[in-house]
């Protein structure tokens, strides 16, 4: 039995396709497992499988606050009131943020991107506003 070059270099370069696109992490839903409102930063558990095995969790995601001026007041910070077991939506950075928390233009420590690690809370689907 002869082997077909082209299908077998197609299947090859389709699995490490798959492999290149299951391991870049944009965005995805997650449920909140803790939420350090001082810190604002949450231990979340992502939703979706994307292999056999389930998500690991991503501990100490940065969460988005909010600074607003309402009714041209002083401005106002808003934090958000995580609860544990609401669903998120979480985006991973295209580059590692750690070094630029602090506001600072900065190098990155590694070239990782699009990583868990440096994923971001982005806020709360309305589905769980109503539980």
């Amino acid at each position: 039995m002869k082997t077909d070059p082209a299908g077998t270099m197609s299947a090859i370069l389709s699995g490490y396709q798959n492999k290149i696109f299951s391991d870049l992490h944009v965005g995805f839903l997650c449920k909140v497992i803790s939420y350090d409102s001082g810190k604002c930063t949450a231990d979340v558990q992502p939703l979706i499988k994307t292999t056999a095995d389930a998500p690991a969790m991503i501990q100490g995601a940065q969460v988005l606050a909010h600074r607003f001026i309402v009714n041209g007041g002083e401005p106002q910070v808003y934090k958000p009131d995580l609860k544990q077991g609401d669903i998120v939506f979480v985006v991973c950075a295209d580059r590692e943020i750690k070094n630029a928390l602090n506001g600072s233009v900065a190098t990155a420590s590694t070239d990782r991107q699009h990583d868990v690690n440096d994923a971001v809370v982005m806020g709360v689907l309305g589905c769980s506003l109503s539980n």
